[in-house]
């Protein structure tokens, strides 16, 4: 006979926005089981084969001394590296287990029914019960239909990468998008030589052309090779390489590689909830269908996180379970509508950190908008760059020229991953740009580029 096991509340996925709602009501004494099907991922991706791992070897990549074995020094970072999340990932596990009021499973979850959940462990089948369920299971990486690509023995996907202690020598990377444009970054670094297949003709498309140029540059300086309007056709093994055979400009064209990374997207993952059995309906691109409050098609059965398809960031998921929160113990009122101005970075050295809208999409939109732009070398109120020895990069700020509200920035340079929070922030309290301008600033930082970058608003017609 199976066990049984009666909860409040079951979380199916240790990720970030489930755990968030977990402890909070375990600590509130109610009855909470969270379910995780791998004991190598508590915490869920960001402390294990995202954030945390990938922006520690972006770190350690910076540290490379031109002398060091481009090997031994990958070695040892992955080895830093796999210290770092096996401690995060063992005080997850402990912080919540330990609970009296949570159990954690480590199985695999489907529903059996609207409030029951059957959960497969290493040596027993066990029922779940609860009057609300949590679905977090994240998301997944995508392989695109390349002909040889899924069979190939040479590929490996971000988290294959950062798991490897042997440093590809050659570094094939399909995709040009964020995480594509990060492991280009990081791993050239090491000491990789890194190809980028990007088919449309730039990188970073949804950026301003001369945001995405100077991003482009400073990766073509660094020995990064990006072939733009380039369709990868195929995929073929051999006894020394990987032979990638691409079409660009109507020619064909082949590049070997010892390891080729599949940077074409990531899909939330579904496969083996059996949600039909819980009446839980999916979106035509496989994502949980939520309403703004985080409500299935099951009132009862909410889905946090890459799953629900929103924003693929952990912080998108912690604010997905103050959502959460506030429909089962708040006041009910909080959404997805009162999210306004969140940003984004890609961590490529230096980082690149946007928010708001671009300036063709300002312009697109029928609006009046002034424009800033200065480059972070001619950005006299910022002597940190020089400090640090890293001018490049550029910052952009468009504002509405009848509001002076900012309607959007990007930020290519040093600190931007932490500049950009405080744009948020004017931007979610109508802070104009003019008072960001005359702010006081510590100094020498970054932030107060403000001062001068604000200072050269010029009116775009």
């Amino acid at each position: 006979m199976d066990n049984i096991l009666r909860a409040d509340v079951a979380v199916i996925g240790f990720g970030k926005g489930g755990k968030a709602v977990a402890a909070e009501l375990g600590r509130l004494g109610r009855r909470v089981v969270l379910i995780e099907k791998s004991d190598q991922m508590y915490g869920g991706t960001c402390p294990n084969v995202g954030c945390v791992p990938t922006k520690a070897l972006v770190h350690h990549s910076g540290q490379r001394r031109p002398d060091d074995s481009p090997q031994e020094w990958f070695e040892h970072a992955v080895g830093q590296v796999q210290a770092l999340t096996s401690l995060f990932r063992a005080g997850n596990y402990d912080s919540l287990n330990g609970a009296d009021t949570i159990t954690v499973l480590t199985g695999t979850a489907s529903f059996a029914d609207p409030h029951t959940l059957t959960v497969v462990t290493s040596t027993d089948r066990i029922t779940v019960t609860a009057e609300t369920i949590l679905i977090n299971t994240g998301s997944e990486p995508v392989i695109a239909g390349i002909p040889g690509l899924a069979d190939s023995t040479r590929l490996v996907t971000n988290v294959d990468l950062i798991k490897t202690t042997t440093l590809p020598g050659r570094l094939a990377v399909i995709g040009g998008g964020y995480l594509g444009i990060e492991f280009a970054s990081m791993y050239n670094r090491f000491g990789s030589k890194v190809t980028v297949f990007e088919s449309s003709a730039r990188i970073l498309g949804r950026e301003d052309d001369d945001v995405a140029a100077a991003a482009t540059q400073i990766l073509a300086d660094e020995g990064v090779d990006i072939v733009p309007g380039a369709t990868v056709v195929e995929v073929r093994d051999g006894t020394s390489g990987t032979t990638i055979t691409y079409e660009r400009n109507g020619s064909r064209h082949t590049l070997v590689a010892d390891a080729v990374l599949a940077a074409t997207g990531r899909t939330p993952v579904t496969d083996g909830l059996e949600l039909a059995n819980a009446g839980v309906r999916t979106t035509a691109r496989g994502a949980v269908e939520v309403d703004e409050y985080l409500r299935t098609s099951r009132p009862h059965i909410f889905a946090l996180g890459d799953v629900n398809g929103g924003p693929q960031f952990t912080y998108i998921s912690l604010d997905d379970s103050r959502i959460v929160l506030d429909q089962l113990i708040g006041e009910g009122k909080r959404s997805t509508a009162d999210r306004v101005a969140v940003p984004a970075t890609l961590f490529m050295t230096p980082p690149l950190a946007t928010i708001g809208l671009t300036e063709k999409e300002a312009r697109a939109a029928g609006r009046r908008i002034k424009v800033a732009r200065e480059n972070v070398a001619d950005i006299v109120a910022m002597p940190r760059a020089y400090i640090v020895e890293e001018t490049r990069g550029l910052m952009k700020f468009v504002v509405d020229a009848d509001t002076d509200q900012i309607l959007g920035a990007a930020l290519l340079s040093v600190d931007a991953q932490e500049l950009i929070n405080t744009v948020a922030l004017a931007m979610r309290h109508g802070i104009t740009a003019t008072e960001l301008r005359d702010s006081i600033y510590t100094h020498p930082s970054s932030t107060e580029a403000f001062n001068g970058v604000l200072a050269a608003l010029q009116p775009n017609p």
